[in-house]
């Protein structure tokens, strides 16, 4: 008779029900998939760059953001996973390692038969130095006089389908100074520093906006990831704001508004340090540690034929096998 089983004569096998598996990595590990799996859906968001040291100080690039369905993958199989984490803030000013730029994210990895590689944020530049690029998200620049070398600084260019550009330098004109730029984000690439004049101080300018992430549900609610760290503010100015998805914000006057690092597990940029007297001098902060989620959708899923001999045996006591 025919049956659920493709038409193989003999006892109805059920079909079996997978249940919707959601897996999230906020640290390296292994991905073990459920036994019926052909395919997988899948957020990789890298670690973000560290923004840079505090002369001019550009913000960190958010780290690379992938997402898609229909991954191939084999069910029950093992699967490496790696997390990228943030790169480290800028330190010392121009006489830092690097002239004070910020250090690149690393990258995530989701290591099924066709990898998905996010690539770490871009770091932020320091000093009139451009920002680091190409990442994930670009770096922000630092930012420099006309006439000085490094002028114009251009901010870090994004990977494709990954993230966007950093900032370049705005230079306001001849003997005025310059905030940092802020690093490009998943969603949006960085912005400028705004300059604002001053009656007491020409060269007062605020640091610029990182560029905000991206909305992803895979985890089963709404959450923003891969904003860029804000560039650090001239002097007394304030740092520019990081973006949407955990970008840090760049440093600013005093204590209470040091550089903020990007927010772990999310992959933002870390904020720019401020230039000027600031007490304690304000460094680059760390970007953000990336993530991985992995989602196994429900399925229903035919019975294989096959039975064991006690099931056989059952059966044709019981007369209910067909032959």
């Amino acid at each position: 008779m025919a049956n659920s089983n493709g038409g193989i004569v003999g006892v109805d096998n059920p079909a079996v029900v997978q249940p919707e598996v959601i897996t999230t990595f906020n640290s390296s590990g292994t991905l073990t998939t459920a036994p019926y799996t052909t395919e997988v859906e899948y957020l990789v968001v890298a670690g973000g760059g560290g923004g840079s040291a505090f002369y001019y100080a550009g913000g960190g690039g958010a780290g690379g953001m992938l997402t898609g369905t229909g991954n191939p993958v084999s069910g029950g199989s093992p699967y490496p996973v790696t997390v990228g984490g943030g790169g480290a803030g800028g330190t010392g000013g121009p006489t830092g390692p690097n002239g004070g730029d910020g250090v690149k994210g690393s990258d995530s990895v989701l290591g099924t038969p066709t990898p998905i590689t996010s690539e770490g944020g871009g770091y932020g530049g320091g000093n009139g130095r451009p920002g680091g690029g190409p990442g994930g998200s670009g770096g922000g620049s630092g930012t420099v006089g006309a006439g000085q070398p490094g002028f114009p600084a251009s901010g870090g260019t994004g990977v494709p389908g990954q993230g966007n550009d950093g900032a370049a330098q705005n230079f306001p004109g001849p003997g005025l100074e310059s905030g940092g730029a802020g690093g490009g984000g998943a969603g949006a690439a960085g912005t400028s520093a705004t300059f604002y004049p001053d009656p007491t101080n020409n060269a007062l300018k605020i640091g610029g906006p990182g560029g905000n992430g991206l909305a992803s549900s895979i985890s089963g609610s709404s959450v923003t990831y891969a904003g860029g760290g804000g560039g650090g503010g001239y002097f007394q100015a304030a740092g520019g704001s990081g973006g949407t998805g955990g970008g840090g914000n760049g440093g600013g006057p005093g204590p209470a508004t040091q550089a903020q690092a990007g927010t772990t597990n999310l992959g933002g940029g870390g904020g720019g340090g401020q230039h000027g007297p600031s007490n304690p001098p304000s460094e680059g902060a760390a970007g953000g540690s990336g993530v991985v989620i992995v989602k196994e959708a429900q399925g229903e899923y035919v019975g294989s034929g096959i039975w064991d001999m006690n099931s056989v045996y059952d059966s044709v006591k019981a007369g209910t096998w067909s032959n």
